[in-house]
C-alpha cells in the first residue's frame, strides 16, 4: 500500500526554494509566524552537500520549523519524515523531526507523541541524517503512534541545545511506509494499523471497529498484545487473534464470520471457561448464528457454569440454539460442594406448592432437592420469596400437612440454567459432561419448552445427570443420550444418583443408554414418550433387591413406554406428587401404555416385579392401562409374577378397574403369566348346575373376575342323563374369599369344558 502511488496524495512538502513563506516558527497553524522575511533565515541556493538549503540561526531554546500545508494523516497509513542537516558554525544544537497532530474542525488533538528521536550535531560540517515514522499503530519503529483521531499535520523541525549556532538544512522528504507494517497487503488488516494500543489499558474498542469496517473482505488480525475493549465489539469480517483481549462481563464480543469456540480461546488467552462464556453470551445477542460450534475443544470448568450470570443482559430467551462438539471437564475443588440447609417450614394441601414461614428462607437455594417427611422423590424449590418467607416447590408433597424442618440439598451443575426466568428451544448436540464424581450435569431453568439433547454423554455425575426443578422440561428431547453412573460398583439399593427428573409434560425420551444409577428417570408429567432406550441397573450380589428404573409419579399418565431394555429394574407407577393422596374426583392411575418392550432381569429374589402400582392414598383405581407384546425374562431362580400393587400405604380399589388389556406378552421363568382378558379352560367332571371356575395366579395384580366375554364349549356339553345340552349359562363374577372366581350358572346340572374369557375391569 502506497497512498501517493494508488491514491495520488500528496504527502512531500515544497522545496525551501519555492519560499519560506509556507515554514512557520511556530506550530504551522493558520496565522503563525513563518520565516519568510526573518533575519535569522534564508535560502541558500548553493551548497556542496545539499544543492539549495535552508540556512537557520538558533535564537531560542526551543526553535521550530513546521511546513504550514497540512500533510494528511490516514487510517491504516504510515509515513516516514526525513531530513539532512549539518552545522556551520557557533555552538551545536540538536534536532529533532518533530509534528503538529491536527484534529477534524483544525484543533489540536492533545496527549499525543509529537517528536522523534533527538540527534547532536558534534562536529561542523558533518551531514546528520534524521528520520520518524508518524502514524495511526503503537508498533516496534513507530515513533509517534497517534491513532485514528488526528487527520493532518503540520511536519518540521526542532531544534534544541544552546543558541548562536549556525546550521543548514536540506529539504524535508514524507514518504509513505506502509508497505514495512502490513504483513499481507491483500488478505489482512491489523487492528494496530487503526488506533488499537495493546496495552491491556486503553480502550481499544473503536481501533477494533474501524479496523473491521475497512476490512472490505479481508482477516482482521488483532496482533500480539493485550487489548482492553470497554465496550462490545462486532466483526463483520473473519478474524485472527494474535493478541489476547479483556472485557467486563456484560460486554459482547461477536464474531459473525468465525463463530466458534476456538476463535474465542484463542481471543481470551487459552481459558477455555471465559470463552465459552462470551461465545455463549454472543450466541444469544446476536442474530446472525443459532449455532455454537465448540471444535471438538474439552472446557476446563473450576467451577458451575452460570449461564445467566454469563449472558448478564437478559433472562428470557425463546429462540432456538444449538450448542454443539465438545466436552466440559471439571477440575476438582470445593466450588463443587453441595449446599446443605435445613429449615423449619410449614405445608398446607390447599396451597400444595409452597412452604411458608420458611425460616432463614434466604439461606435457601432455588434450585435445591427438598427432603422430609411426606415430600416425594424428586422435588425442588422452583423460586423463593424472601420478604413473604415462601419457597415455591416443583411438585406436590403427598403426606407433608403441618409444621417440620426440612432439609435442603443444592447439587452443583456443570451447566446451570436456572437464573434464567424463561428459556425455549434450547439444544445440545454431541456434548459430553465428564463430571468425574466431583459434580451433577445440568441444571435445567425453571420455566421454558423444548430443551433438547441429542447424542450427548453425561458421565459420572455426582449427585443428578438432568434436573429439572420448574417446567424447563416441557416438551424436553433427550435422544441417543448415553449415560453413565459413578456408582456402578455399589448394590442397587445404595445407589443415589439419578440420571433424568421431569415435571411437565409432552417429554420424549429416545433411544438413551444409562448405567447403574438409582433411578433412570423420574418422571412427574403426562404425555410423555419413553422409546427404544436402554437402562440397566443390576449389580452382582445373588438375590439382591432391585430399585426402580422409570419411577411415573403422574397418575393421569397419557404416557407410551415403548420398545425399551429394561434390565434388572422396575417400573413404579405412584402418586407421591399428589397433594392429596387418597382418591379425589381426578381419573386416578390412567392411560398408560408399556408395549413392545424387553424386561430381563437376573439372579433375584422371587418376589421381584417388573411392573409395580403404589397408590399413596386409598380409594384410587386402575382407569386405562396398556400391557402388550412384552417379553419377560428372568436368569437364574423363577420368580412369582410381573407385576403387583405395592399396599404400603393403601390398596387398589379393584371394583372400579376399567380398560385394561393385559395380553400378549411373553414370560420365561415366571411362576404366573398373566392376562386381561385371560382365557381359561375349565372342565366339569361330573353334572353340576354351578361350576365354580377359579382364575387365582392368572389375573394382573391379583385382581377380581369381574367381566365374563365369552363362554365357549369345547365339544359337548352333556347332562347327567348323557343328552347334549344346547343351553348357555350366565355367569355370577367376583367370586370366592379372593373375588378372583366366577361361578357359571347352566339350566340344569351339565358336565363337559368350556374355554372362558374373562376381565379383571370394565371394557365399557
Amino acid at each position: 500500500m502506497n497512498k501517493a502511488i494508488t491514491d495520488g496524495v500528496v504527502f512531500m512538502p515544497p522545496p525551501f526554494e519555492a519560499g519560506l513563506d509556507m515554514w512557520s516558527s511556530g506550530d504551522g497553524v493558520p496565522g503563525s509566524d513563518s520565516y519568510d522575511g526573518a533575519i535569522n533565515a534564508a535560502f541558500v541556493p548553493i551548497d556542496q552537500d545539499f544543492g539549495g538549503a535552508l540556512e537557520l540561526i538558533k535564537t531560542e531554546t526551543l526553535q521550530k520549523l513546521r511546513y504550514m500545508g497540512q500533510t494528511p494523516i490516514l487510517p491504516g497509513c504510515y509515513l516516514q519524515v526525513r531530513v539532512r542537516a549539518k552545522a556551520m558554525s557557533g555552538n551545536l544544537p540538536s534536532l529533532r523531526i518533530a509534528a503538529w497532530a491536527g484534529g477534524a474542525g483544525g484543533v489540536h488533538v492533545a496527549g499525543l507523541v509529537e517528536t522523534g528521536p533527538q540527534v547532536s550535531l558534534s562536529a561542523y560540517g558533518e551531514v546528520v541524517e534524521l528520520s520518524a515514522i508518524i502514524g495511526p499503530g503503537q508498533r516496534n519503529g513507530v515513533d509517534m503512534a497517534w491513532g485514528t483521531a488526528p487527520v493532518y499535520a503540520h511536519v518540521g523541525l526542532d531544534l534544541t541545545g544552546p543558541n548562536g549556532g549556525i546550521l543548514r538544512i536540506d529539504d524535508i522528504e514524507i514518504e509513505d511506509v506502509t508497505q514495512v507494517f502490513l504483513r499481507d497487503m491483500l488478505g489482512m488488516v491489523d487492528v494496530r494499523d487503526f488506533g488499537a494500543m495493546g496495552d491491556g489499558v486503553s480502550d481499544d474498542s473503536a481501533a477494533f471497529e474501524a479496523a473491521d469496517a475497512a476490512a472490505n473482505g479481508r482477516e482482521v488480525l488483532v496482533s500480539a498484545g493485550s487489548y482492553f475493549l470497554g465496550d462490545s465489539v462486532t466483526f463483520q469480517s473473519r478474524v485472527r487473534f494474535e493478541g489476547t483481549l479483556t472485557m467486563p462481563e456484560d460486554k459482547i464480543l461477536g464474531l459473525t464470520k468465525n463463530f466458534d469456540l476456538p476463535t474465542y480461546v484463542d481471543a481470551f488467552g487459552d481459558d477455555e471457561e471465559l470463552a465459552f462464556k462470551k461465545a455463549f453470551q454472543a450466541l444469544l445477542n446476536t442474530a446472525g448464528h443459532n449455532e455454537l460450534d465448540l471444535g471438538g475443544r474439552l472446557i476446563g470448568v473450576r467451577a458451575p457454569i452460570d449461564l445467566q450470570g454469563a449472558l448478564a443482559n437478559r433472562t428470557f430467551f425463546n429462540q432456538r440454539r444449538v450448542i454443539r462438539n465438545g466436552q466440559f471437564s471439571v477440575y476438582p475443588g470445593s466450588a463443587w460442594d453441595t449446599e446443605v440447609v435445613t429449615s423449619q417450614a410449614s405445608y398446607s394441601p390447599n396451597d400444595p406448592k409452597r412452604l411458608t414461614g420458611v425460616q432463614n428462607v434466604a439461606n435457601v437455594p432455588v434450585g435445591s432437592l427438598i427432603e422430609g417427611n411426606g415430600v416425594g422423590r424428586e422435588v425442588y424449590v422452583r423460586d423463593r420469596n424472601i420478604a413473604a418467607q415462601t419457597l415455591d416447590l416443583s411438585a406436590p408433597l403427598y403426606d407433608a400437612d403441618g409444621t417440620q424442618v426440612f432439609t435442603f440439598r443444592r447439587f452443583k451443575y456443570i451447566l446451570d440454567f436456572s437464573g434464567f426466568s424463561d428459556l425455549g428451544r434450547f439444544h445440545l448436540a454431541d456434548i459430553e459432561l465428564q463430571c468425574s464424581g466431583e459434580c451433577s450435569g445440568i441444571l435445567l431453568p425453571p420455566q421454558g419448552s423444548v430443551f433438547a439433547l441429542r447424542d450427548c454423554f453425561i458421565t459420572r455425575p455426582k449427585d443428578r445427570g438432568i434436573t429439572s426443578h420448574g417446567e424447563g422440561c416441557q416438551g424436553m428431547l433427550v435422544d441417543r443420550c448415553q449415560f453413565l453412573s459413578d456408582e456402578s460398583p455399589l448394590p442397587a439399593t445404595e445407589r443415589k444418583t439419578i440420571a433424568i427428573n421431569t415435571n411437565a409434560n409432552d417429554v420424549k425420551l429416545r433411544n438413551n443408554r444409562a448405567v447403574h444409577f438409582r433411578h433412570f428417570a423420574v418422571i412427574g408429567g403426562s404425555s410423555s414418550i419413553i422409546s427404544g432406550n436402554h437402562w440397566f441397573q443390576g449389580d452382582t450380589l445373588q438375590n439382591s433387591p432391585r430399585v426402580g428404573g422409570l419411577v411415573l409419579t403422574r397418575i393421569n399418565n397419557r404416557g407410551t413406554i415403548d420398545g425399551n431394555y429394561i434390565d434388572n429394574n422396575f417400573i413404579e407407577w405412584v402418586n407421591e406428587h399428589d397433594q392429596a393422596p387418597e382418591f379425589a374426583s381426578e381419573f386416578s392411575f390412567s392411560q398408560l401404555s408399556i408395549t413392545d418392550n424387553t424386561f430381563i432381569v437376573s439372579h433375584v429374589a422371587p418376589w421381584f416385579n417388573w411392573l409395580v402400582i403404589k397408590p399413596m392414598g386409598p380409594g384410587h383405581f386402575v382407569n386405562g392401562l396398556t400391557v402388550t407384546g412384552n417379553a419377560f425374562r428372568v436368569i437364574g431362580d423363577e420368580i412369582d409374577r410381573v407385576e403387583k400393587v405395592d399396599t404400603s400405604f393403601a390398596d387398589l380399589d379393584y371394583n372400579r378397574f376399567y380398560n385394561v388389556t393385559f395380553r400378549d406378552n411373553t414370560f420365561n421363568n415366571v411362576a404366573k403369566p398373566v392376562a386381561s382378558p385371560v382365557v381359561i379352560e375349565h372342565t366339569e367332571a361330573s353334572p353340576s348346575q354351578a361350576w365354580d371356575v377359579n382364575a387365582a395366579g392368572k389375573l394382573p395384580f391379583d385382581a377380581w373376575a369381574q367381566v365374563v366375554e365369552s363362554v365357549i364349549a369345547e365339544g359337548p356339553v352333556r347332562n347327567a342323563s348323557g343328552a347334549v345340552h344346547y343351553g348357555a349359562p350366565y355367569y355370577l363374577a367376583k367370586q370366592g374369599p379372593n373375588n378372583d372366581r366366577i361361578t357359571l350358572r347352566w339350566e340344569e346340572p351339565v358336565e363337559g369344558t368350556v374355554m372362558i374369557k374373562l376381565r379383571i375391569d370394565d371394557p365399557f
